[in-house]
């Protein structure tokens, strides 16, 4: 089952999250310092906010979760089968998660089509969150979102800078 991605930069994080909470009806599904995402069920999204209040109100990113890795493969095959550049990532870390993904962009926007590996242990993080799918601390150039498990990509996958649309 695929759904939505909707990643969002909030100035308070604690407001966003109290505000999607009772609008949803469920709480987040994961929260750390500057982040959170809920795994709604109806509609089905995976919505994710990024305290970042220098671009609040911004949209910071958009996807399709997908279940597996298979469906990420077939995705890229597709996207590019229709002609689109895409850029593969496989054993990242990203969004406090490691992830097989890839990106296309077009129209305006940049999207992802990506699955959850596993879970990413606070502890075991080496990146902040303004350095995950948004801008650097500057908050003018792109940063890097995802860093692979072992810090290089995987066989025939391209690591690249991930940017706030």
């Amino acid at each position: 089952m695929g759904r939505v991605q909707l990643a969002l930069n909030v100035a308070d994080l604690d407001e966003a999250v109290g505000f999607y909470s009772r609008l949803f009806q469920t709480e987040p599904a994961k929260r750390r310092p500057g982040y959170a995402n809920f795994a709604v069920a109806d509609p089905p999204l995976k919505l994710v906010l990024f305290e970042n209040p220098a671009q609040a109100g911004t949209l910071n990113h958009l996807g399709v979760e997908v279940g597996t890795t298979d469906e990420v493969v077939s995705a890229t095959r597709r996207l590019a089968a229709a002609g689109l550049a895409t850029e593969v990532e496989d054993g990242v870390t990203c969004c406090h998660a490691l992830q097989d993904k890839v990106w296309v962009a077009g129209a305006d926007s940049r999207w992802e089509v990506y699955t959850v590996l596993a879970d990413v242990p606070q502890n075991a993080e080496t990146m902040t969150t303004q350095d995950c799918c948004g801008t650097g601390a500057s908050g003018d150039e792109p940063a890097v979102c995802c860093t692979t498990a072992a810090g290089s990509s995987g066989a025939g996958s391209e690591v690249t800078p991930t940017l706030s649309v």
